[in-house]
């Protein structure tokens, strides 16, 4: 399930699933309806994406952030979305030993077409406002805010 939420200036945007994989997938699809319908993108090409991140806030406000930069530099849309969320031990040039989150994402979609798909809104960015990226009482829920 994706939806969006009341916020006093910008969108609120929330994904809810079984797995934090599919939290991040429900709530792509959530940060998509508020720039187009997303029954009208068609999922003609993929795209692969590939982040780290320190937690999976910081990797689901780069991954948002992420899309929109595809949107407005390749102007694609993506309507389907197939998320694989990992974590990864690096060693910085200290010798520091981190652990880290991955996320591999798969997106489906096609060229922007002003004609076809029924502009709404152009988001400007991701937020760390209202950030959550995990498990609450058995759901597994991904939300932040737009800024619009």
């Amino acid at each position: 399930m994706h939806e969006h939420f009341e916020h006093k200036a910008d969108i609120g945007i929330r994904g809810t699933g079984n797995t934090l994989n599919q939290a991040f997938e429900k709530c792509a699809i959530a940060l998509t309806q508020i720039i187009a319908d997303t029954n009208t993108i068609q999922p003609k090409k993929s795209h692969i994406i590939e982040l780290t991140g320190t937690d999976n806030g910081a990797l689901l406000v780069s991954f948002l952030n992420e899309l929109l930069f595809i949107k407005d530099k390749k102007k694609m849309f993506y309507s389907k979305f197939r998320v694989k969320l990992g974590k990864e031990t690096i060693v910085d040039e200290k010798g520091n030993v981190k652990e880290m989150v991955t996320l591999k994402a798969t997106c489906f979609g096609e060229k922007i077409n002003r004609n076809k798909h029924a502009l709404r809104t152009d988001p400007k960015a991701a937020t760390y406002s209202e950030l959550f990226a995990g498990e609450k009482n058995g759901t597994f829920i991904a939300q932040c805010v737009v800024d619009v």
